[in-house]
């Protein structure tokens, strides 16, 4: 049998008494509506609550930065890249637009990362596939051209495989449970 809550107190009491409150709702209703009415002839604000704990679920995690547009300026910047690099043409062009899809690539990288850790939404798939294609482009780039182009895939798979448990651990823990959140 479970036990029983502490903010429900023992109904019974030590000595056959209750331990209930003592005043009605309306009473308790009346005296807020006082304090309140007293509040607000004396000019007092009452500060607003302070938020503990987490977000609700319906809320995207705040940026670190605060309210400054980091991300949103990155994907415009990546856009300007972008239509600049199509303007542009050959290798430079070409350039620009490599730049700006890595530059695209990171924004989204980092809204959903900031997502994932919250327990706002689960991007376990993406994370995982991304530490999978950067240890095989570092596989790639540490072991030459011929030994790397063979060994990207496996690392690659090796790391995805290894980085999808972990990661789901943490959204799980991070969302109350939930192993996916649409």
């Amino acid at each position: 049998m479970g036990k029983r809550s502490r903010k429900r107190g023992d109904r019974a009491g030590s000595a056959g008494q209750s331990s209930a409150p003592t005043t009605t709702r309306a009473e308790r209703d009346a005296a807020r509506e006082r304090r309140a009415a007293a509040r607000a002839a004396s000019g007092e604000r009452r500060p607003a609550p302070r938020r503990r704990g987490r977000a609700s679920p319906d809320e995207r995690p705040p940026a670190p930065w605060g309210g400054f547009p980091l991300v949103e300026l990155v994907v415009l910047g990546a856009i300007v890249l972008f239509v600049a690099g199509l303007i542009v043409r050959g290798e430079r062009g070409g350039v620009m637009v490599i730049c700006a899809l890595v530059l695209g690539s990171l924004a989204g990288l980092e809204l959903s990362i900031r997502e994932h850790f919250a327990g706002f939404k689960s991007h376990t798939t993406l994370l995982a596939g991304a530490a999978g294609v950067a240890a095989g482009m570092l596989a790639f780039f540490l072991l030459g051209k011929t030994t790397g182009r063979i060994a990207f895939l496996p690392v690659g798979v090796v790391v995805f495989a290894a980085a999808f448990w972990p990661l789901r651990q943490v959204f799980k823990r991070r969302s109350g449970g939930l192993g996916f959140r649409a």
